[in-house]
């Protein structure tokens, strides 16, 4: 009657990482940055540790959780603010669909990272420009906004590799999946 399902696990092990990128999200809305909005993303190192141990489809169960999730108790759904922060994740959720088959033997943890923040200010703005403030001038905002993705997306994947490479969480991903579309 209490037989561990395989579906069951992997469910719970979703929820879990959900939850973990949800609080850590949150965390990092409370502490005030330099730019309003300019966050380090240190809630994608839970996306990452998801791709490269579950799989893409748990990538996306983690990082939609998370979207909604946080922005159900910060108050912000359906404002912009979730529609950005949406947007940027699917933006990144795609670009790592098409790099998922090559990791983590020719794009390791720290190329994952900085594609998919690159991606993900790069859709954020996309919106913010087309839709929310369609402004001339706001392109001139694009190449410090990459700079920051790029040093964030760098900050996060090296801290996925620290957190993949921690033996207390190898214990745990022994039974890992390649980050294939599966």
């Amino acid at each position: 009657m209490n037989a561990d399902r395989p579906a069951s696990r992997r469910d719970r092990q979703i929820a879990a990482l959900a939850a973990i990128a949800i609080g850590i999200q949150i965390l990092e809305a409370a502490i005030p940055g330099p730019v309003p909005g300019i966050k380090p993303g240190l809630a994608n190192i839970v996306t990452l540790v998801t791709l490269l141990t579950l799989g893409w489809r748990a990538a996306v169960a983690v990082t939609l959780l998370r979207v909604v999730g946080s922005s159900l108790l910060l108050g912000t759904l359906l404002s912009p603010a979730f529609w950005l922060s949406l947007t940027g994740a699917l933006a990144a959720l795609a670009t790592l669909a098409l790099l998922a088959p090559f990791a983590p033997r020719h794009v390791g943890a720290t190329g994952l990272a900085i594609a998919a923040a690159m991606a993900h200010v790069t859709g954020q703005f996309l919106l913010a420009w087309l839709v929310i403030i369609p402004h001339p001038g706001l392109p001139l905002l694009l190449p410090p906004l990459w700079l920051t993705a790029l040093i964030a997306g760098a900050t996060t994947g090296i801290l996925t590799a620290h957190v993949l490479s921690d033996p207390r969480i190898q214990r745990h991903i022994r039974h890992a999946r390649p980050p294939g579309p599966a």
